[in-house]
């Protein structure tokens, strides 16, 4: 088991990064073939540069010094310091001969020594309904599922007269009394109070199953920097925000993300409407928006990837509106040391 250090600049850290790296990658695509979401080296040293959470990295080397397995531990720096978010992966060709259980005990002796005592991982599978190859491999190691989310696809381009009657919020009461705005790479500094609002009841008021989750702790600051890793990774981001004009206040958002190494696809992150304003199809309304500004910023993209927790019936709704297509899941197990 060797230390990785992603943002080394020595050259033999450099080539064990790449290598951590390619295993994920490598896993990613025996699932689901080119249209895996395995990050890119960019990416990955942004969200190291830019966390909130403090990481360690591990490599399981194999015969001839082949890399076989990567481990990665996440730890959340400003709340849920009880929590560790672990991420593991095996090569298909080096599976079932123990290195994933070596780098899942080496992953709860790092969270032991840190002094945390609840871990979290996820699976993923291409088809609903049918395990991944990490769904017995958790199950076995005493993790518990806690949640279930869909993967789901929206193409684009799509109907732009449909989409547009969504964002003006044709047929929706009151439509008038909110307003939708969008932002591109960055958002005015207006907003980060309010975005930090939104992002801190992202954890009490989206759907999280049995997940121990606490409470997230955002401010304007946090805000700013979960952007500009993203920026600084080379991605594109857009955020789409709805405000209530009686307060002059930002009561939903979403944001979506396009990564340079792959500009056929966007990512849709969080998306959240606060409890005291829903049921005026803000959702709807800012989904629909963010469609229309990657149809017409990055015309390249040819469909939007989304995961949505398998009971938000409400945004499943919205998704089928908008004529997201489920295809595959995301698992996420959890247990307690």
């Amino acid at each position: 088991m060797i230390a990785v250090d992603p943002l080394s600049e020595d050259a033999e850290q450099r080539q064990l990064f790449s290598d951590w790296l390619d295993v994920e990658t490598t896993s990613q695509r025996d699932v689901f073939g080119p249209d895996h979401s395995a990050w890119s080296a960019d990416e990955v040293r942004g969200r190291r540069r830019g966390s909130t959470h403090q990481f360690t990295d591990r490599a399981a080397v194999g015969e001839g010094g082949r890399v076989v397995g990567m481990l990665s531990v996440a730890e959340p720096l400003h709340d849920n310091h009880e929590l560790a978010l672990v991420k593991l992966s095996v090569l298909p060709t080096a599976r079932r001969r123990g290195v994933g259980r070596l780098l899942l005990a080496e992953a709860e002796s790092v969270v032991r020594a840190h002094g945390r005592a609840l871990v979290q991982a996820s699976t993923e599978g291409s088809r609903t309904g049918v395990d991944g190859p990490g769904d017995a491999f958790a199950a076995s190691q005493g993790y518990e599922p806690a949640q279930t989310m869909l993967r789901s696809v929206m193409p684009l381009p799509a109907d732009r007269h449909k989409l547009e009657s969504y964002a003006d919020g044709d047929g929706v009461e009151d439509a008038a009394a909110f307003a939708v705005e969008a932002s591109w790479d960055g958002v005015p500094e207006a907003w980060l109070d309010d975005l930090a609002v939104l992002e801190q009841r992202m954890s009490t008021d989206a759907p999280m199953g049995d997940l121990a989750l606490e409470e997230e702790d955002w401010d304007a600051e946090r805000v700013r920097s979960e952007l500009q890793w993203a920026l600084d990774a080379g991605r594109r981001l857009v955020v789409v925000v709805a405000r209530d004009l009686s307060v002059d206040r930002l009561v939903g958002f979403t944001q979506v993300q396009v990564s340079q190494d792959s500009p056929e696809v966007a990512y849709q992150q969080d998306t959240l409407v606060l409890t005291e304003a829903r049921g005026n199809g803000l959702g709807l309304r800012m989904k629909a928006r963010a469609a229309l500004e990657l149809m017409d910023e990055l015309p390249g993209v040819a469909g939007v990837r989304t995961w949505n927790a398998d009971d938000n019936t409400h945004m499943l709704a919205v998704n089928a509106d908008l004529g997201y297509e489920p295809g595959a899941y995301l698992r996420e197990w959890q247990k307690r040391l």
